[in-house]
């Protein structure tokens, strides 16, 4: 079935929630000059048709913690299976069939070395047909994270999203350690990002001024953050790519400070590799790709070169829920 288009009040709802993904339906009806229950039956009916969800995230480094993207290329008759099989996985937050059905494409957020090298070295490297195994070490996010492709895409205006927006986040000096009570505050919000404080307190035993009260504390040092799920070809995007470039050392950051410009690009990090550059973007088709390539790619002094592969298939995008 054809994705339904989303009109100007479903817009801006999903950029009211990548702006804050907590933020009351009531807050959020003010703001858009609504009523609450409409704010309410809309987000239901986008969780439905648009794949919505709001999901609560970390930011690995301020954890002392790597991220990486892994790309794996194996015999066609396995790929839908290993990406489902990958997408299981709690610390795997995105998972793509890429070129051809040839390739799955994820990013892996481990908890622990030896977490990594467990799958690394020892799980895909003992799965039969799997050909090679391509790994990016995640160096510098240019855009990504706490920024959305819904922030480019501007639905809210400059009143409304400073109504919305929370209190600015003082990023860790040091890496944060998180304790046991973290943790399985984390994890529930890695379910449901708007999960109440009520049931939070059912599922971790805290009380709910004490998960209120860590939940604040994550959130200011800038480790949680709230992501947005959804379908991008809701938002008129069903071509979607991923771009390995190879840049200059000298032009790297300009590079990648342009492309965290560009409305295409909805990811951006240099990383480690036989490229140094990554990027995700989204156009309306592959004419449209064509030109954002040829015209904006290809006017960034420094880059040598660049690999396309389109994306068929996004089996995972922050959380997962297989269709058998």
């Amino acid at each position: 079935m054809e994705p339904q288009p989303l009109d100007t009040l479903d817009l801006k709802l999903l950029h009211a929630l990548q702006v804050d993904g907590r933020a009351p339906f009531s807050r959020i009806a003010e703001v858009l000059g609504v009523s609450d229950p409409t704010v309410a039956r809309r987000f239901r009916r986008l969780r439905t048709t648009a794949g919505l969800r709001v999901i609560g995230m970390t930011d690995e480094t301020l954890l002392g913690r790597q991220s990486w993207i892994v790309r794996l290329r194996c015999t066609p008759d396995v790929a839908e299976q290993l990406a489902d099989a990958l997408a299981r996985r709690p610390d795997i937050s995105y998972v793509d069939l890429i070129s051809g059905g040839t390739e799955v494409l994820c990013t892996l957020m481990p908890r622990s070395r030896q977490d990594r090298d467990e799958l690394l070295f020892n799980r895909l490297q003992r799965t039969p047909r799997i050909i090679s195994v391509d790994t990016y070490c995640v160096l510098h996010t240019f855009y990504g994270g706490p920024l959305g492709w819904l922030d480019k895409n501007r639905a809210l205006d400059a009143d409304e999203e400073a109504a919305l927006r929370p209190p600015r986040v003082e990023r860790a000096d040091a890496p944060v350690a998180l304790d046991e009570a973290d943790e399985s505050l984390l994890a529930e919000l890695r379910r449901d990002g708007r999960t109440t404080f009520g049931e939070l307190q059912r599922s971790t035993g805290l009380s709910e001024t004490a998960a209120k009260r860590r939940l604040e504390r994550l959130r200011s040092l800038g480790v949680l953050y709230f992501d947005v799920q959804h379908d991008s070809a809701t938002l008129g995007h069903g071509t979607d790519a991923m771009l390995w470039l190879t840049v200059a050392p000298s032009a790297l950051d300009g590079v990648g400070r342009a492309l965290a410009g560009h409305p295409e690009v909805h990811f951006a990090a240099a990383t480690t590799g036989k490229t140094n550059l990554v990027a995700a973007v989204s156009a309306r088709g592959t004419g449209e790709l064509y030109s954002y390539l040829s015209r904006r790619i290809g006017a960034l002094d420094g880059v040598r070169a660049v690999e396309t592969a389109l994306t068929l298939r996004q089996v995972k995008q922050l959380t997962y829920e297989p269709t058998r």
